[in-house]
């Protein structure tokens, strides 16, 4: 259920057999160029300030009896605990802080509680099962199953195979399962406006089709691809890609947001959109090494960095949104090296730091007096954590 910032709310080509051996040649990942001009000092400088947010949101947020986060701090009543989407980044949160050089091993357990938590989301009385927007009983009633929710648990399940040893055979599984429920969710009617792609939700008050439960689809495709060679994930992947770069490509060369079944496309930008196609492209070239896939890629990562360094725009728009941004970023850094993408990452991270950080309790006030939400501190967790990876291991990024 993706909560927008200052914006109502909520809201093809199939490729043929892939060489085994150029999908080799292209998946085995480099390291990017510059990784040796990271300083140890400037790693452990984001590592401790990612310590600190990971703190405050264990304090402010987790409820240790259920394993569960609040939505917001302070909690002003309404659910009792936060949505499967905020609930989400809070996991992907875990596993960055997981990744941090010589101190990851201390969130081992967090990550172990986090994956045990989301179940309590999961509804297998459906067909396909999924994740529901809410607590299933008897903690909650449920909710509308949303394609992006399902998405984003996938990515962290593929992180969570990537970041462990030998792989994670379960969160394989668990991926696959989800990718089957997004390609459930495409839309078959060739008389629609922009025919094709997966729609953002079951919820009956709803019929648009996104960026963003297309993008992040075709990236939990493309890493099951990647992982058992199966070809419908490569060919549904490609449907997705081609659906979004066809559709909701503007003509600056970023991505627009969503389209009705009237056909009116909502133009707004956001920077997660960038990311996950970024990352879609990416993932494209690494399984089946066509290069246009990555000049698209890299071409789209330049133009978001100049269009949200205009005027500071990345402060109109959500941490949360660019922790997902910078992710896709990296993941591309490992395969078409280029420090401004790290280099960005930072000055957001500084910038928030310096603006928006309450000494008091280590949280990120970006919206003043308001309460701070669990969405916001969960993307500075994921920023200042990716900061403190070494590069080497921005391949298990998703």
């Amino acid at each position: 259920m993706t909560q927008h910032f200052s914006a109502p709310s909520r809201r093809a080509v199939l490729l043929g057999g892939v060489a085994a051996a150029t999908t080799a040649a292209v998946g085995a990942v480099s390291t990017p160029a510059y990784a040796d001009t990271i300083s140890t000092a400037t790693l452990s400088r984001y590592a401790r300030r990612a310590q600190a947010s990971y703190t405050a949101l264990q304090k402010y947020f987790y409820d240790p009896t259920n394993s569960l986060y609040l939505e917001e701090y302070p909690h002003a009543g309404g659910n009792a605990y936060s949505y499967v989407w905020p609930f989400s980044q809070a996991m992907v949160a875990t596993q960055d802080m997981a990744g941090l050089p010589g101190v990851g091993a201390r969130y081992a357990a967090d990550v172990r509680d986090r994956f045990a938590a989301v179940e309590k989301y999961w509804n297998d009385q459906t067909d396909p099962p999924g994740y529901d927007s809410y607590l299933r009983p008897p903690l909650g009633q449920g909710g509308d199953k949303f394609y992006d929710d399902n998405e984003w648990i996938g990515l962290a399940d593929l992180q969570r195979h990537l970041m462990t040893a030998g792989g994670h055979a379960p969160s394989l599984r668990r991926a696959a399962q989800i990718f089957d429920l997004v390609v459930f969710g495409w839309d078959d009617d060739p008389t629609h406006p922009c025919p094709g792609g997966v729609f953002w939700t079951q919820a009956p008050w709803s019929q648009d089709r996104n960026t963003v439960s297309n993008a992040p689809g075709a990236e939990v495709g493309l890493h099951l691809y990647l992982a058992t060679k199966q070809p419908r994930y490569l060919e549904w992947s490609t449907r997705m890609y081609d659906w979004t770069r066809t559709y909701m490509l503007a003509p600056n060369g970023l991505y627009w947001d969503h389209v009705d079944l009237a056909g009116n496309i909502q133009k707004t930008q956001w920077s997660y959109n960038q990311g996950v196609m970024i990352g879609a492209g990416a993932l494209l070239y690494r399984a089946t090494g066509n290069r246009a896939y990555l000049d698209q890629a890299a071409d789209t990562a330049t133009k978001a960095l100049a269009f949200y360094a205009e005027n500071e725009r990345y402060f109109t728009q959500p941490a949360r949104f660019h922790a997902i941004f910078f992710a896709n970023l990296l993941q591309l850094s490992t395969l078409r090296p280029d420090p401004a993408y790290r280099q960005a990452m930072q000055w957001y991270a500084d910038q928030s730091y310096a603006r928006f950080r309450d000494a008091g309790t280590g949280l990120y006030r970006f919206d003043g007096a308001n309460p701070v939400t669990l969405l916001e501190q969960s993307g500075m967790v994921r920023i200042e954590a990716m900061l403190g990876w070494s590069p080497t291991d921005y391949r298990k990024l998703t």
